[in-house]
């Protein structure tokens, strides 16, 4: 144990070597975050210019967080293999060349294809970052970079769509992707030259490493994404690919338990999940990305397909919830250092996100104002401030040692799970019900009924009066009516999806409170960051 203390120490850096390095890891971690959601408000100009459909494009979002998904709980290990300093540089390297990449992509499927591969290299920056700032500072100095550290974090998701947004209403999409080239350069450098690895244990020979538990991790994930994405598109169970993808999910989990329980060097500590409080934690972890990125998700996707909104326009919607996330954050830290219980907070969060989602149910509409919006988005960012850092926090109260490390890895990898399983879900939902909604519209809709014949006849003068005939204007007026139905539809499709979010939300708050928390321990909030 003196051992390892003494390692960490003489990883402690001063002056300006470690600033330097605060800002690198802070960097990169921010670059990863962001590439999260900044393509949100780009996928309209994506789909128009790449030819794709609503479910093929919700891959480019996807695909990028299973990389994320696949690559953090091996992250540690790979770290011990290549030593830590390499492979965050070879990460920060593949990160910016598929950024290039993607620009570059001109078709729907090469996009998908390097954005998982830009996933692999981001889903390294985001833990090793925290792990290169937690060694660099002495233990009583922490603190305060873990609270820049933690703001990041937490407000980087939701900045994205604002700056994806202002990219792309003044240049075009693929710049998004570019803008991280300059960065990822200054950052490989940056890390080269100053960062250090620890001295690790023994490196794992070839033939020690768990190749069946990343190849059944892969597996698992990529074939149960894909049931999720295109599930809907390809009539579910209809499909012998889906049914194949769907066999293949269920036992890749199944054998991939058994191999991570019974390998002696498992890629993955699964045994840590005994811990009744990490179990829980992981599941809100997981509600928590379905919440978080669910949303950034679909707001933007709302504004713009449905209210003809900028991607501009819809990026800066999302501001204001920055804005009130990050003052919430000092906020919730001095809660937490107080002792006030985690599961306290967490339930109060999980409440405010139900008023959020309730209110988004109720104020959208076809023509929806920017004003409406302000207030729930402004809740939101109350509530994500304090679901955040609490729920990782109540996940690892009661570990200690090495569990802790490997509990923070369980969280943020469920929080990326949950968040490619919400995008996932919701573009499925929103195309499902859409149809279901535009069915059940149409069934009331009858040409005998007065109400309709003056809605046509209507609609029928007033292209008329444009200069069309009487044949070309009765046309145009149920082409109109028409969309007019379309575009409810998919109205009440967006109001479902908030509804269903509500009480997913409202149906966790009680299980929460039933959590017991550890009160005679306090947890690193680096840590718990993690």
């Amino acid at each position: 144990m003196a051992t390892i203390q003494l390692q960490q120490d003489s990883l402690v850096e001063y002056g300006g070597r470690r600033a330097i390095i605060t800002i690198t890891a802070i960097l990169c971690a921010l670059l990863e975050i962001v590439d999260t959601t900044i393509v949100n408000v780009a996928l309209n100009d994506m789909r128009g210019s790449l030819g794709a459909t609503l479910p093929e494009v919700g891959w480019v979002v996807t695909a990028y967080a299973i990389g994320n998904v696949i690559i953090v709980p091996m992250t540690s290990w790979l770290s011990q293999q290549f030593g830590r300093r390499n492979y965050f540089a070879v990460s920060i390297i593949i990160f910016t060349l598929c950024s290039y990449l993607c620009g570059q992509a001109t078709g729907i499927w090469e996009l998908v294809f390097f954005r998982f591969l830009q996933g692999l290299g981001g889903g390294a920056l985001l833990v090793t970052s925290q792990t290169i700032i937690t060694e660099s500072y002495p233990v009583e100095k922490r603190g305060m970079a873990q609270a820049i550290y933690g703001l990041g974090v937490i407000i980087g998701p939701t900045l994205g769509p604002p700056l994806g947004g202002y990219i792309v209403y003044h240049v075009s999409w693929p710049y998004i992707f570019y803008i991280n080239i300059p960065i990822g350069i200054i950052a490989t450098l940056l890390t080269l030259q100053y960062v250090r690895s620890p001295k690790f244990a023994e490196k794992k020979a070839a033939h020690e490493i768990d190749w069946l538990g990343i190849a059944l991790l892969a597996i698992t994930v990529g074939s149960l994404q894909y049931v999720l994405e295109r599930g809907q598109e390809d009539d579910w169970f209809n499909s012998t690919v889906i049914i194949g993808l769907s066999v293949a999910a269920v036992f890749g989990l199944f054998f991939f338990i058994w191999r991570e329980l019974t390998y002696a060097n498992p890629i993955v500590e699964l045994r840590v999940l005994k811990n009744g409080n990490l179990r829980v934690g992981t599941i809100l972890s997981f509600i928590l990305g379905f919440g978080l990125y669910g949303s950034t998700f679909i707001i933007p996707l709302y504004t713009q397909s449905i209210l003809g909104w900028t991607a501009q326009q819809a990026g800066a919607l999302m501001i204001p919830a920055a804005l009130t996330t990050a003052f919430m954050m000092p906020i919730i830290g001095q809660l937490l250092q107080k002792g006030v219980p985690q599961q306290y907070l967490v339930a109060l969060g999980m409440l405010i996100f139900v008023v959020f989602t309730f209110w988004g149910y109720k104020v959208l509409t076809p023509d929806t104002s920017e004003e409406a919006f302000f207030w729930p988005l402004i809740t939101r960012g109350a509530g994500l401030g304090l679901l955040f850092i609490p729920i990782t926090t109540l996940s690892l109260s009661t570990l200690s040692g090495q569990g802790i490390g490997q509990g923070a890895a369980f969280t943020g990898m469920m929080r990326q799970l949950g968040g490619s399983f919400g995008v996932a879900m919701i573009t499925t939902f929103i195309s499902r019900q859409t149809t279901v909604h535009r069915s059940a519209l149409v069934s009331h809709l009858s040409i005998d009924n007065p109400a309709m014949q003056q809605k046509v006849m209507a609609l029928q003068h007033g292209f008329m009066a444009k200069g069309k005939t009487a044949e070309e204007a009765l046309k145009a007026a149920y082409q109109a009516l028409d969309l007019t139905v379309t575009k409810q539809a998919a109205v009440l499709s967006y109001m479902d999806v908030f509804l269903y979010l509500c009480i997913l939300f409202a149906v966790c708050i009680p299980f929460v409170l039933l959590v017991k928390g550890n009160k005679k321990k306090k947890v690193d909030l680096g840590e718990a960051m993690h």
